[in-house]
């Protein structure tokens, strides 16, 4: 696998379209922290790090519905960086996803979190994807 960012990505988009409550991805360290934004931000309902010896372990995500109309929290997700073309960018510059209503999850030196975090704490850095 070359791009273990969008095969997560994929495997999120896949589960929300299949209407499955929880999905299993496997676990690293950038996997987990993007978790962790998705569920601070509300887009997951929860979630779970299942780790096992000499193995790198599981996720599992707990997805998160309208209780009425069944539609997901998370409409799309768009993956912006790639291996073979990186999206690096200034604290100037960062996006807004539909104008403040989506996020974007960016990789800095403080860390992985959304664009807003990012402005806040005045670092740039690699635009991952794009959720909303």
């Amino acid at each position: 696998m070359t791009d273990p960012i969008s095969d997560y990505l994929t495997r999120l988009r896949n589960a929300i379209k299949a209407n499955h409550r929880i999905v299993e991805i496997p676990s690293s360290k950038i996997k987990k922290e993007i978790t962790r934004v998705l569920f601070e931000k509300g887009y997951i309902l929860n979630y779970k790090f299942e780790d096992v010896e000499n193995r790198q372990g599981n996720i599992k995500i707990a997805l998160k519905y309208h209780p009425v109309t069944k539609t997901s929290a998370i409409k799309t997700l768009e993956r912006v960086s790639r291996p073979g073309l990186r999206r690096y960018t200034g604290v100037d510059s960062l996006p807004r996803v539909i104008n403040g209503m989506g996020v974007a999850i960016v990789t800095t030196s403080k860390g992985v979190m959304t664009e807003k975090e990012a402005r806040i704490q005045n670092v740039g850095g690699e635009v991952l994807c794009y959720i909303y």
